[in-house]
């Protein structure tokens, strides 16, 4: 066999090949094959023939293919994939980047704007995503205003003048070139093909084709959300009967829900760089392997915040997580192997804004999770900002860092203590000095928080998993934790725990969902840290 010629970065071409020739999809999103013979790249999975090792180049990002020359293709679709799990979870450089290029920061602020949030210089950090990953923040940024611009295209009725500059390019013409150039057609020509296939939308909506890999425990998701809802920010809906299963892991074209069968609901309030927006999501169990898709619906007040939406999408579901390499590691371990074959592909849910999950973190401390819902609802209800929505219930954005952070600790509905814990957290995170957007490594930020009056380990973890997607935490003190294991047949303590579960390492943090799913079913329990690292009881509190 003739060798494939050498990959950029760390790819191997041998084994790129042979993913590729048996079009495995576990591979989507993790490289993309470009083919020299017809100037067009691919996912692996791609149905079309496998062409010779010869005429086959691997790249680590669309973008990486794109720089190179290659068009999409119009058969497999590769920009519609997950991206790399490593990109989600590592806390290099790289992986920082590519979450605040998804974000739109390149759009609103440049690369000089990207870089100074990553703490390097313009021409350093291009050499470092140029090394990772075959392109240069330019062209990263590129490539995701072509994707968005394809979103809109497919979903929206705007004029192709407005989807340009949603879409964050500079020129209609910088616009036509670029979808020429990626997609080998015009965006007349592509909304035209492409519009029976969008399904219909109401007005003002932009729907949304979620890839992720699967199996993908969707229900799961919504459960977790859904015991966790704040009054006038969330809200949820069942799904109807027979919901679970009906939509099956297909390519990224993807199928609709099978048989008429609505998913579980979720929605809520974003709070975006140009406006405030609305989410709704369906989730539904997904079965794998493979690449599946989550419906959602996004409303905007300015169109430019779409890339920024739906990055944050894609955070709040987990979307870019591995499940086949967390459930082989977590499956073959004997206290919860039993756990991971019955709900498969769980993941952790994420979160729309950083800012907001530390803050709710903080609230929650030390009450049970039906006090903290109704302290946020009161929260929400006296300092959130006031919004109108299509989406019945959503009337608030939750209250900013800037808000907070001007609040008398004493005139909030808890003990002061921890009022002063949750203002001082939101001046620090007005001030920049903890940094929960992604440009900060995770244990800086970690470290800056427990530096805090009134956080502690257990509540920068806890952060660390829902804010940063952190996959390898664990909170061996958590009480939740420790009942699982003894209802596992496992009585420890803290100490314990903390031995058991580093036979889960890298997944510990998916460990844990598994472990807080056994708890209280269907519903999972609201996570409580050890007494030693909760806030000190004010005894002059309310």
């Amino acid at each position: 066999m003739t060798t494939a010629p050498a990959a950029p970065g760390d790819l191997d071409p041998g084994a790129c090949y042979r993913a590729a020739a048996s079009r495995d999809r576990r591979f989507d999103g993790v490289f993309w094959v470009g083919v020299t013979s017809t100037g067009i790249y691919c996912r692996p999975s791609c149905p079309a023939r496998t062409p010779a090792p010869r005429n086959m180049t691997f790249h680590r990002s669309a973008a990486a293919a794109q720089t190179a020359g290659f068009r999409a293709c119009k058969r497999c679709l590769p920009d519609a994939v997950p991206g790399d799990p490593e990109w989600d979870l590592a806390g290099d450089v790289a992986g920082r980047a590519m979450r605040l290029i998804a974000d739109g920061v390149v759009d609103r602020e440049g690369v000089e704007g990207l870089a100074d949030r990553l703490g390097f210089t313009p021409r350093h950090l291009g050499r470092v995503l140029g090394d990772r990953l075959g392109a240069g923040p330019l062209a990263l940024a590129r490539a995701r205003r072509a994707q968005t611009a394809r979103t809109l295209l497919e979903t929206t009725d705007l004029s192709l003048a407005d989807v340009a500059f949603a879409a964050g390019f500079a020129s209609v013409r910088q616009f036509n070139d670029t979808v020429r150039e990626v997609y080998d057609t015009t965006p007349g020509d592509l909304r035209r093909r492409r519009a029976a296939a969008a399904g219909p939308t109401t007005p003002g909506e932009v729907r949304l084709r979620v890839p992720v890999r699967t199996p993908y425990a969707g229900l799961a998701v919504w459960r977790f959300l859904a015991a966790h809802v704040v009054a006038g920010v969330e809200t949820t809906t069942p799904g109807t009967e027979g919901a679970e299963g009906a939509e099956g892991a297909e390519g990224a074209e993807g199928a609709e829900g099978a048989g008429g069968a609505e998913g579980a609901t979720y929605a809520r309030t974003l709070r975006l760089p140009h406006g405030p927006g609305t989410l709704r999501v369906r989730l539904r169990d997904l079965p794998g392997p493979g690449v599946g898709q989550v419906e959602a619906w996004l409303r905007l007040t300015d169109l430019r915040d779409l890339p920024a939406a739906t990055a944050r999408t894609r955070r709040l579901l987990d979307a870019d997580a591995d499940p086949l390499a967390a459930d082989a590691t977590l499956g073959a371990d004997p206290v919860l192997g039993p756990l991971v074959a019955r709900q498969p592909g769980l993941r952790v849910p994420g979160q729309v804004d950083g800012s907001e999950t530390a803050l709710r973190t903080v609230v929650g401390q030390q009450v049970n999770l039906a006090g903290a819902r109704t302290v946020l609802g009161r929260l929400v209800a006296a300092h959130g900002e006031t919004v109108s929505t299509d989406e019945p219930g959503l009337t608030h954005l939750f209250p900013s860092p800037e808000t907070l952070a001007a609040v008398d600790p004493g005139t909030l509905p808890m003990p002061r203590a921890r009022g002063r814990a949750l203002v001082g957290l939101a001046a620090a995170l007005d001030d920049g000095s903890v940094d929960l957007e992604g440009g900060t490594a995770r244990a800086d930020v970690r470290a800056a928080m427990v530096a805090l009056p009134g956080i502690g380990p257990w509540t920068a973890d806890y952060v660390a998993i829902r804010a940063l997607g952190h996959p390898d935490v664990f909170l061996p003190g958590d009480l939740a934790v420790r009942n699982a294991l003894r209802d596992l047949g496992h009585p420890c303590d803290a100490k314990g725990a903390a031995a058991i579960a580093e036979a889960w390492r890298p997944w510990r943090s998916v460990a844990l969902l598994h472990l807080w799913h056994t708890v209280v079913d269907p519903m999972f329990p609201s996570p409580q840290p050890p007494p030693s690292e909760r806030p000190e009881e004010d005894p002059c509190g309310p």
